[in-house]
């Protein structure tokens, strides 16, 4: 027995070994890498990474010793946080809802602006930990009060409890300010993809409140804003760009809305939606809105497939407002706080944006996009990230940090 170990130990290097060079051969077989992304074999580097990561989250998966993302998110949240001596980091729990509270350790002779925070990473990754940095660099350098939400994921949590934890956490945050020293005048809500239609998705709700402090401001960073149509030029120009391939994407989105991956097919090619539906609301969601910039040339016919009833039936909840904030109504859109936007040039996400941005306008709603010609889906987060970093990754948090200090 003691052989057997000693031969099973003495080839799991090369079993790993194995693995790495798969996820090599996978992102050279299905990546494609843009040519305007600077610097890009460090780029090719991370997702190789990445890639490898999540096969051997799978491979734990399989063999029952935990899931994969839990085991992606492990390894992000052993990445190293850096300790701010210019920041006061408090760990809390709003119910059962756990979030971290950043305060610059400063004195101030009145209340600081506040910032609710809700991360990206979709149902699958991204935490607290991973997004520390950020939350604390913001801090810093905005001299503002973060709370970032750590809301519930897969695979044990599914819809809509990223929303309902968001939601709650932020009413929390809200009654309770003048105990974390913030100006209920001067509260930003700040959020990256997924957390960025948190964002879009919690400023709806809270539209009418008048037991609540008014949000001053929204901040969205390439917020994924509907899961309808995925036919708009961006989805099909960087289905295959890291770090949110296409494929990824709507497998992520029909795991947390608990939709079989049978229907994903009838999804990317529009035929679970109702003819019905796509004549009120396609002045909303067809690329016929983006500037002309951004429509392709070769783009492929914006026109659902034929309509399937059992597709729709399957995945009919893709459609309620709580998945898709940009078919909410006029009158509340036109009651939501000024907004600035980011979009990423090669993010697949990049079209969510200029669509919301137009809904917005559309209503009087003050809107301040920037837009990252050399950006992709993530890079924010890696704005510290040193090796790994990108010029893109420093602009935008530097962007996102001067909108938010002129508030």
């Amino acid at each position: 027995m003691a052989v057997l170990w000693l031969v099973l130990l003495a080839a799991l290097p090369g079993f790993f070994l194995g693995v790495f060079l798969q996820a090599v051969w996978e992102h050279w077989r299905t990546t494609r890498i843009p040519a305007a992304l600077q610097r890009p074999a460090r780029f090719r580097a991370l997702h190789c990474i990445i890639l490898y990561t999540m096969a051997v989250g799978n491979i734990f998966e399989k063999l029952r010793i935990c899931s994969m993302p839990r085991f992606v998110r492990f390894l992000q949240d052993k990445l190293t946080i850096k300790k701010n001596p210019e920041v006061v980091v408090t760990d809390l729990h709003f119910g059962t809802i756990p979030v971290r509270l950043f305060q610059p350790k400063a004195s101030t002779s009145s209340p600081r602006r506040g910032i609710l925070f809700y991360h990206g990473g979709g149902p699958v990754f991204g935490s607290l930990d991973s997004y520390h940095n950020l939350c604390s660099f913001l801090a810093r350098e905005t001299d503002s009060v973060v709370l970032s939400v750590g809301y519930r994921m897969l695979p044990e949590h599914h819809y809509p409890v990223i929303f309902t934890d968001c939601l709650n956490a932020s009413i929390h945050f809200l009654k309770a300010l003048k105990t974390y020293g913030v100006d209920p005048s001067k509260v930003v809500a700040c959020g990256e993809s997924v957390g960025g239609g948190m964002v879009a998705l919690i400023m709806q709700a809270l539209v009418g409140r008048t037991d609540l402090p008014q949000i001053r401001a929204q901040v969205l960073i390439y917020p994924m804003v509907q899961a309808i149509n995925f036919q708009l030029p961006s989805f099909q120009q960087n289905q295959n760009v890291p770090f949110l391939p296409l494929d990824f994407m709507i497998t992520c989105t029909c795991k947390y809305l608990t939709i079989d991956l049978s229907w994903k097919e009838a999804m990317l090619k529009g035929a679970c939606i109702p003819p019905g539906f796509w004549k009120k609301y396609g002045k909303w969601l067809s690329s016929d809105n983006l500037p002309r910039r951004f429509r392709s040339k070769v783009q492929q016919p914006e026109t659902p497939a034929p309509f399937n009833e059992a597709a729709y039936l399957e995945t009919k909840h893709i459609f309620d407002v709580e998945n898709a904030p940009i078919i909410a109504d006029d009158e509340v859109i036109a009651q939501l706080p000024e907004a600035f936007l980011v979009s990423c040039e090669m993010d697949i996400l990049r079209d969510d944006t200029l669509l919301y941005k137009k809904r917005l306008e559309d209503q009087g709603v003050r809107v301040t996009w920037y837009h990252v010609e050399d950006g992709f889906h993530g890079c924010i987060v890696l704005f510290d990230k040193k090796f790994f970093s990108f010029p893109c990754s420093v602009s935008l948090a530097n962007a996102v940090i001067s909108y938010i200090k002129g508030i």
